[in-house]
């Protein structure tokens, strides 16, 4: 079972603004090859992980979004707390490095 919530430009800063724990973004693409190799990886830990809430925004729906946080590249993860971005991951990386960058999180 996934747990990934699916944002827009409209519910992005609801989210963020309401997350009782760290949030996880995934900033992706449909177009986005690397995308495509961590998403599974990210699903599995959405179901693992109860620390951490898991989001996802296409940056191709929305620009604006994705252009206020900074994000050149795709994927990139960035972890909020308390609606502030907290962590930036860059990159297509394996269950394992994630773990080790979430850990501070968990």
């Amino acid at each position: 079972m996934t747990a990934i919530t699916t944002l827009s430009s409209a519910t992005f800063e609801e989210l963020l603004g309401s997350a009782a724990k760290p949030v996880l973004v995934d900033f992706w693409a449909e177009w986005c090859g690397p995308c495509k190799m961590i998403a599974p990886v990210l699903d599995e830990l959405s179901g693992e992980l109860d620390g951490i809430t898991f989001a996802k925004l296409n940056v191709d729906e929305a620009p604006d979004v994705a252009r206020a946080q900074g994000v050149m590249s795709i994927p990139t993860l960035i972890v909020f707390e308390g609606g502030q971005p907290v962590k930036r991951i860059v990159g297509a990386k394996g269950k394992a490095a994630l773990l080790e960058d979430l850990a501070e999180f968990l």
